[in-house]
């Protein structure tokens, strides 16, 4: 949630600074566009993404100095990611030129997602770029484990990492684009503007969740393979008891579920 709330005060004031200084750069058509967006929905992504007219130049020396200071804060929650999962030591603020390039790169990756996505329809093209999108985003991945850890964290040890981020963030593609129409046009009938920023954190939120799912199970394969390539393996007994504990838990836990389940059956025939 941390990370989709950074990604949130940063992307929606920099998509409208994007706007107005490029004149042809329109994050709202995108969005509405890329999702299929219609009615309130449409409105609604309208509405968030436009720019005030007459705004002052003083106003606006202080809005780019904020929004540099949300892009920064953006960049140290992903840099956080990769030093919990990797259990580094934090670097904060003294990380930040890493982070500065981290941003630009993030930038070529939008670029380039925003290409393959302008690509003309069709089952074969949707295909391919669909194929090509995984590739460029296991890459972006990757460097961005890389440039965020200080280069602490080598190429071979992120590509787990990589590959499992780049599968999830397709799957999460292919399910946005059927579920997202939907959420942005009940939540912007029901309370406007608002309901656009609701949705927006509603998938910002569960990209993230996917990306640091990633992040530990790509962490975890890179372990497992180090000990398979040195030949360390747990012995017979160990791996009976770590599969015995886990039955154990699950069996706890079902025990608990049907034990709370009971309790409210019991509270609701009271009743």
């Amino acid at each position: 949630m941390a990370l989709a709330s950074s990604a949130l005060t940063t992307l929606v004031p920099l998509s409208i600074l994007l706007g107005t200084v490029f004149a042809h750069y329109d994050a709202a058509e995108r969005i509405i566009k890329r999702y299929d967006l219609t009615g309130a929905g449409a409105t609604a992504v309208r509405s968030l993404f436009s720019s005030t007219e007459g705004t002052s130049a003083t106003f606006g020396i202080v809005g780019v100095v904020f929004l540099m200071i949300s892009v920064l804060s953006f960049t140290r929650a992903a840099q956080r990611l990769f030093e919990q999962a990797w259990e580094l030591k934090p670097l904060s603020v003294r990380n930040t030129r890493n982070g500065s390039w981290w941003i630009l790169a993030f930038g070529g990756y939008a670029v380039v997602i925003a290409l393959l996505s302008a690509l003309p329809g069709g089952y074969a093209l949707d295909l391919v770029a669909l194929v090509s999108k995984a590739v460029v985003t296991a890459a972006f991945l990757v460097l961005s484990g890389w440039i965020l850890s200080a280069k602490r964290i080598g190429w071979p040890a992120l590509l787990p990492f990589g590959v499992t981020g780049a599968a999830l963030t397709a799957a999460y593609s292919v399910g946005a684009t059927l579920y997202l129409p939907h959420l942005f046009n009940s939540s912007a009938t029901r309370y406007g503007v608002v309901g656009a920023v609701f949705a927006m954190i509603s998938a910002l939120f569960a990209v993230m969740l996917a990306l640091v799912a990633s992040a530990a199970l790509g962490r975890e394969v890179r372990d497992e393979l180090s000990r398979i390539r040195d030949g360390r393996r747990p012995g017979d007994r160990e791996v009976r008891r770590q599969w015995a504990n886990v039955v154990e838990q699950t069996r706890s836990r079902w025990r608990t579920a049907r034990e709370e389940i009971s309790h409210h059956q019991i509270k609701g025939s009271d009743r």
